[in-house]
């Protein structure tokens, strides 16, 4: 963001506690200082309001960047992010464009509870009109951000709160947008495929090294980084090689976006497949303040029983 505004003069933010607080995990501090409290803006507590006050802002050729303090209360902003914000390029034939940034943190892992433990990607997925990426490592976070600032529709970056603090990288401050839409393969592996994005892409990471060094198996993992548009080619391409496919996130199976990735696969990639494929994912209830770090989102032991079981399924 420090980047972007100082070398842009159209990039603002709006955010509750942004400025003089630095926002509630500091992802702003300094910044309103900086640049001043006519580009740092703090607003009411009114998400609805600061998306409203966004989508005009870029209507009138700003690049404003917002902040909802936690997904869980993205909704009361869709009306104004998904019915205004993500069509007027296509109701006016690309007359108008709406350079609209959307920081949602999100995910759970902070003992939050339900409105502060949210992973609202399906929701937004099916509306049109709207990109959507989630970033799991800083680089990716500092890439993906850039790219969603100077991009012309608006963009839903899904921010993973348990990362904040809990992983640490160095971050090459080069001003180079990471590309939208492309995915990467952060594990080599010849049994399976495991196709992830956000923060359980560490936890995946850690059991099937795990596996590797039990001679269990090699699992080749995916960190999609955007989920529309998402990078279908990548994932047919290796699971034409391994055969076998899990897809694993934080969101409540049903209408989850797994099954996209799973329908999508099996209609270019059938005929490569050797075992159904699997989501591993969160229940289809709200997530539980009392158990949901522990159980409800898919902990190291049920990613492993997943795993093991793609990679050993006969027909």
């Amino acid at each position: 963001m420090a980047h972007e505004l100082e070398n842009d003069s159209d990039v603002v933010l709006l955010g509750e506690d942004i400025g003089i607080a630095g926002g509630i995990f500091r992802t702003t501090q300094g910044l309103q200082n900086r640049f001043g409290k006519d580009r740092v803006i703090d607003t009411p507590l009114d998400e609805k309001g600061i998306a409203a006050h966004a989508v005009g802002m870029a209507l009138f050729g700003m690049k404003p960047v917002i902040e909802i303090q936690f997904s869980g209360f993205i909704h009361d902003c869709i009306e104004q992010i998904m019915f205004c914000g993500a069509k007027y390029r296509w109701i006016t034939g690309g007359e108008y464009t709406v350079p609209l940034t959307i920081r949602a943190p999100s995910y759970g892992g902070i003992k939050g509870g339900i409105w502060h433990s949210h992973s609202p990607e399906s929701y937004f997925a099916h509306g049109g009109g709207i990109k959507i990426v989630s970033p799991s490592t800083p680089q990716d976070a500092y890439g993906l951000l850039l790219a969603a600032i100077r991009d012309p529709d608006p963009v839903l970056v899904i921010e993973p709160v348990p990362l904040y603090r809990a992983l640490k990288g160095d971050v090459e401050d080069n001003g180079v947008a990471m590309p939208i839409g492309k995915a990467e393969v952060v594990r080599a592996g010849s049994n399976m495929t495991a196709v992830v994005y956000g923060p359980i892409r560490h936890k995946v990471q850690k059991v099937a090294d795990e596996l590797s060094s039990e001679g269990k198996g090699e699992v080749e993992i995916i960190d999609l980084k955007t989920l529309l548009p998402y990078d279908l080619p990548a994932i047919v391409s290796s699971v034409e090689r391994t055969g076998r496919l899990a897809i694993v996130h934080e969101a409540p199976q049903t209408m989850g976006f797994g099954a996209e990735i799973a329908a999508a696969v099996q209609a270019e990639a059938l005929g490569y497949l050797e075992a159904p494929i699997d989501r591993i994912c969160a229940p289809d209830v709200p997530y539980s303040y009392r158990v949901g770090d522990d159980y409800y989102i898919p902990n190291e032991a049920r990613i492993r029983a997943g795993l093991i079981k793609t990679m050993e399924y006969q027909f």
